[in-house]
């Protein structure tokens, strides 16, 4: 999972919000721009998504971007970025969406690969990433 100044998944909520302004992102995510994932981030970041939006549209890195969000709130510091780093990496895996990471693998026709136990791995691999 990508990761940007130790923070992981803020590059992939960046891309997200690039992909739709650019009509490229595919449209099961539409709806869960700012939710899910994203709004547990935003939640934790302390930082409005409509505000993330319209910056990320203006233009710039996500180091700029992060920093930008890092200068409306606050930085997380090291401790709060473990324990999002942890929870966004094993996501899926005997949790509350568990059920949902069992039914995007059947959509995708994934369902046989026993490897894949959580939303980070399900993505990189729906995405390419991984094998």
């Amino acid at each position: 999972m990508d990761e940007i100044a130790g923070l992981k998944y803020f590059p992939r909520m960046i891309g997200k919000i690039r992909l739709h302004a650019a009509g490229k992102l595919w449209k099961e995510l539409h709806l869960n721009l700012g939710k899910g994932s994203d709004g547990a981030l935003i939640d934790l970041m302390r930082i409005d998504y409509e505000m993330l939006r319209q910056r990320v549209l203006c233009g710039g890195t996500d180091e700029e971007i992060l920093q930008w969000c890092e200068q409306q709130t606050r930085p997380l510091n090291a401790t709060e970025k473990l324990v999002w780093n942890h929870y966004v990496s094993k996501l899926g895996w005997n949790d509350h969406i568990s059920s949902t990471l069992v039914k995007r693998k059947l959509e995708s026709g994934l369902a046989h690969r026993d490897d894949i136990q959580t939303i980070a791995h399900y993505i990189d691999v729906d995405e390419g990433r991984r094998p």
